[in-house]
């Protein structure tokens, strides 16, 4: 795809979530994973930044390490079931996937702190205590499907639209998906040459299935120091990586009103994005009395290198006509990303023997995403995002009942900010898991079920532009199993 293509195309398309080469879009779905958590974490919504002594401080709140007295490891696999429900023009679908992946892997070494002769052994610093992790911190894997009767437009009116656009800036159409167009007869300028019009009727039958796989994944490295068993401090660094890939085969069944011919046409959409990235975080937990911990967390943005491959193809066959295919290039682009900063707070209230109690709220500036490149002007992009995102909130909360025979009864719910000003909600997750210890291991099991909306557009052409109202359901299984030594 040439470049004169992706630049018009970002102009116009780049609020659509569904929209060919918009990386303003993928800047904010590369800026929305989680914090890689155990099973035992996720099952109390998430809430990590207050609790310590668990081994998500590793990617979560780095002063929680300081709370350790012994070494310990654990692996966390995890199963996804992904339920997709959408409506479009008038007409609901629904499409499926399930997926097995490798969650969460952590380490703690602990680390005592020599004290001389005749030195308090719980005053001063007692531990300093390093951990290493693997995350995954963002899903990709998505089926999404809609169809239905659209009576008020035809694909081929934006591809009439982006001609038009053409001519406005005295733009040759040859080459680019404007061009296929009108080389496969969905649109024209019989009427007037300075004027590309739809050759389809209204009423066809459009269908849209899309296919994402892919996700995100960090791996931390942190210490975290207790004084006094009053005060835990810690600071890590999280080395990220993304794999996202994206696949949309849009499908119009009509009436071609030029040729008097029905017609299948097929706009294609393929995108591969890869890229690395850094961050860093600092934290701390303070116990004011011995039942309260008081945390607090700060995230640097992450700063990305991507590398983005994205392709487009039109093709049309006529009942009884001719049949056409346009496979267009690859287009190669690199650009770098900044994600926001990241603030959280969080309080735990433990209630002897019997368990505890928490909760966090962190604030993330979506609008604070920035990209730039030295290949193409940004430009449009960071408009899109100040002016199509916002700041969001994010809160979690959940509990731990200690139950007779090393039994452990966990409960929680966690609501992710939407970064859409309009068209998305937020993602809501409520969870529940059981936790067994037996000598020196144990093992924790968590069930979530994670729920949100958002709109998405095939096409754009104003007004008329059919929105597909999408609502996820996802329902993950989580089992860690760890060792204490």
């Amino acid at each position: 795809m040439k470049t004169k293509y992706l630049l018009l195309a970002i102009a116009i398309v780049a609020i659509a979530p569904s929209a060919f080469a918009q990386y303003s879009q993928d800047a904010i779905r590369f800026g929305t994973g989680q914090t890689g958590t155990t099973s035992r974490i996720k099952a109390i919504g998430n809430a990590n930044v207050a609790i310590g002594g668990d081994l998500s401080s590793v990617g979560g709140n780095p002063a929680g390490l300081g709370f350790f007295t012994r070494s310990e490891v654990s692996i966390t696999p995890e199963f996804n079931m992904s339920k997709v429900n959408s409506s479009y023009v008038g007409s609901n679908s629904t499409d499926k996937k399930n997926t097995g992946n490798f969650n969460n892997a952590s380490v703690v070494f602990y680390n005592q702190l020599k004290k001389s002769r005749g030195e308090s052994k719980t005053e001063g610093w007692l531990s300093v205590n390093f951990g290493a992790s693997y995350n995954r911190t963002n899903d990709f894997y998505q089926n999404t499907y809609y169809q239905g009767k659209n009576t008020t437009s035809s694909v081929a009116d934006y591809y009439a639209f982006l001609g038009n656009q053409a001519i406005d800036n005295d733009f040759s159409l040859d080459g680019y998906l404007e061009g296929w167009a009108r080389n496969q007869q969905l649109i024209n300028n019989n009427d007037d040459p300075n004027t590309y019009v739809a050759a389809p009727a209204f009423g066809g039958t459009q269908s849209n299935t899309i296919t994402s796989t892919g996700g995100q994944t960090e791996y931390n490295f942190s210490f975290g120091a207790n004084y006094s068993n009053k005060l835990y401090l810690g600071m890590g660094i999280g080395f990220t990586n993304i794999r996202y890939n994206y696949t949309s085969n849009f499908l119009e069944d009509n009436l071609n009103l030029e040729n008097n011919l029905d017609f299948l046409s097929t706009y294609t959409r393929d995108q591969v994005t890869k890229g690395n990235g850094v961050n860093g975080r600092l934290g701390l937990i303070y116990k004011p009395v011995e039942a309260v911990r008081i945390g607090a967390t700060v995230t640097t943005p992450t700063w990305y290198t991507v590398d983005d491959n994205s392709y487009e193809g039109l093709a049309t066959r006529y009942i009884g006509g001719p049949n056409y295919s346009t496979q267009g290039d690859t287009y190669q682009a690199g650009y770098n990303l900044r994600t926001p900063f990241k603030v959280a707070g969080g309080l735990a209230v433990f209630l002897g023997k019997y368990g505890f109690i928490t909760g966090d709220v962190e604030f993330i500036d979506y609008t604070s995403t920035k990209i730039t490149s030295e290949e193409y002007d940004v430009t449009v992009d960071n408009n899109d995002i100040k002016r199509n995102y916002q700041s969001a909130v994010n809160a979690r909360f959940g509990a731990e009942a200690r139950l007779p025979g090393s039994l452990f009864l966990r409960g929680g719910y966690g609501i992710q900010g939407s970064p859409f000003k309009t068209g998305g909600s937020d993602i809501k997750t409520a969870s529940g898991g059981l936790g067994y210890r037996f000598g020196n291991y144990y093992a924790d099991v968590t069930y979530t079920h994670v729920k949100n909306s958002v709109t998405q557009y095939p096409y754009e052409i104003g007004d008329f532009s059919p929105p597909a109202n999408i609502r996820n359901r996802n329902s993950n299984v989580f089992l860690t199993v760890g060792l204490r030594f």
